[in-house]
Order: C-alpha cells, then structure tokens, then sequence
C-alpha cells in the first residue's frame, strides 16, 4: 500500500516510523490555511487536515492512503499558529507563561472515497517564564516554526510543568487516535511493526 504524509514535519514523520509504519512518502499540501474568523480551534484544526489531505490525494492519485494532520495551541479560545517572526513568538511565549492552555490536532486519512476526520486536544500547563528565558528559547530557533512557539519534545519542555492528554498530540501527531482510524482502512499498526522489527 502507498502512504504519503502530508506533511513535511520531522516530527510527523518519526512519529509514523514509530507506529509501525514504514516506505511512507511526504508530500507539501498547497492550500490556504487562512480560513477567516468564526471557527473554533476543534473546527479549524480539522477542517484545515481534510483540505491537506484532499490536496495531496487529488496529486496522488490511485490507491494512496493520506495521512494529514495540522495543530494549533489555543488559550482561552483563541488560537496561536506558528510566529511570523520573533516578536510574534515573543508575545505567544508571554501569553502562555503561568497559564494552562490547550493543543489540538486536526487529523484525516484518506483513501479513495473513505475519509475520517477526527481531533484530539491535550492540556498544558506552563510554569512562569522570565523575559530572558522566553529571549534565551527564541535565540535557539526552536520556536519559529512551531504552533504556539515551542515544542514539548525540545528545549520547550524545560518551561512545562505538565500535561493532561496524549503527549504526541502536542507533538503534533495523537498517535492513538490515529491508530485507530487506520485500524478501519485495515492498517494494522502493531501487526507492521512486529512484521518490521520481529
């Protein structure tokens, strides 16, 4: 079977690897992400990864299965995408320091005329942060290209005090929910893996 993830996320992609999954290819979709006002972060992340699996599915083509996902971190609501630059990462650090906010992940998959959309949202809470630690973390790059300026899984972690939900979600990809919906295009993750590694 093909699989493409539609995203060229070197989180996405380890993340596949790790469920078992393997040969996949990746794909950029080419779509507007700006959707306009008026959505709730549930609404936006999943109807932002059926367009990106749409997207890549009518350039694939044939009996591909496309794995699609798209995250944004939310705080009382309102959404925080990636920074544009450092000050907008800046003014996401602060808005996040001391407070607990919300990841969702939007995920599709996709194969011929059968499509699920699901969703998946964790809790984070973040310890008080200091004007030079939130400069520090800047200076590393970490947070440019990542939704709400940092990532669990690099020096971000150091600022989390914890989680509440699935920790891959705030990776970007809820592993769990997404077995479970290749489980009805009948991939069967855990039987791949032991076929790959056993």
């Amino acid at each position: 079977m093909n699989i493409i993830l539609a995203s060229q996320s070197p989180r996405r992609k380890e993340l596949l690897s790790r469920m078992g999954l393997s040969g996949f290819k990746t794909m950029s979709p080419d779509i507007d992400e700006n959707l306009g006002g008026g959505l709730s972060p549930s609404e936006l992340v999943s109807r932002l990864s059926a367009l990106k699996a749409q997207a890549v599915a009518e350039r694939a083509g044939g009996d591909t299965l496309i794995i699609a996902a798209d995250t944004v971190v939310a705080v009382d609501g309102a959404v925080l995408g990636k920074p544009s630059d450092a000050l907008e990462a800046f003014k996401m650090l602060s808005t996040l320091s001391g407070c607990r906010h919300q990841v969702y992940t939007g995920v599709t998959v996709l194969r011929g005329e059968e499509r699920y959309t699901e969703y998946e949202v964790t809790d984070v809470s973040f310890r008080e942060l200091s004007e030079r630690e939130i400069e520090d973390y800047i200076r590393t790059g970490e947070p440019m290209d990542k939704a709400g300026a940092y990532g669990i899984q690099g020096y971000g972690a150091l600022f989390i005090q914890g989680i509440q939900g699935d920790y891959y979600n705030v990776m970007g990809l809820p592993v769990c929910r997404l077995g479970g919906m290749l489980e009805r295009l009948g991939v069967h993750c855990m039987a791949l893996a032991a076929e790959r590694d056993g």
